[in-house]
């Protein structure tokens, strides 16, 4: 996403019946090859995160389960920019899925780091990197204010 300091994926090792402990080995592995140096979780619980510290890789778990409300979305872009913070940085977003909660983080995250200052381009500009529009429930966590500080 934000190209060699912030990349977005599905959960590391699958999702559900796809998750294998070898995969996950295997994909843990890739991003330490790949200079990614820090994962920033949105899982529901802290699964993996012995795996990853293991690996060498800093681990920040900002437990998301269910539905995300905007006024939630200041707390969660302060976790993005503690992974962020350190130079050198490279952090890999993660979730069961890659759905309009984590897409419409990340347009938040834009305006909040204020690479983007409009919420309406952000939301077109996080569309396209996704590959796809985002429905409501995404679009409601780019604000404007987006957790400014």
């Amino acid at each position: 996403m934000i190209h060699g300091r912030l990349a977005v994926c599905e959960r590391i090792g699958g999702y559900g019946f796809q998750h294998r402990r070898v995969r996950r080995e295997e994909e843990i592995v890739w991003m330490a090859d790949r200079g990614f140096n820090a994962v920033l979780s949105l899982l529901a619980s802290n699964q993996n995160q012995q795996a990853y510290e293991a690996a060498g890789l800093r681990f920040i778990h900002v437990p998301l389960d269910g539905e995300v409300e905007p006024k939630d979305v200041p707390a969660i872009l302060a976790k993005f920019d503690e992974a962020l913070n350190p130079p050198g940085a490279t952090v890999l977003v993660h979730r069961d899925l890659i759905d309009d909660t984590v897409i419409g983080l990340l347009g938040g995250y834009l305006v909040h780091a204020r690479l983007i200052e409009d919420k309406i381009i952000a939301t077109s500009v996080i569309q396209e990197i996704a590959g796809r529009p985002i429905g409501p429930e995404g679009r409601r966590l780019i604000t404007d204010q987006s957790a400014r500080t």
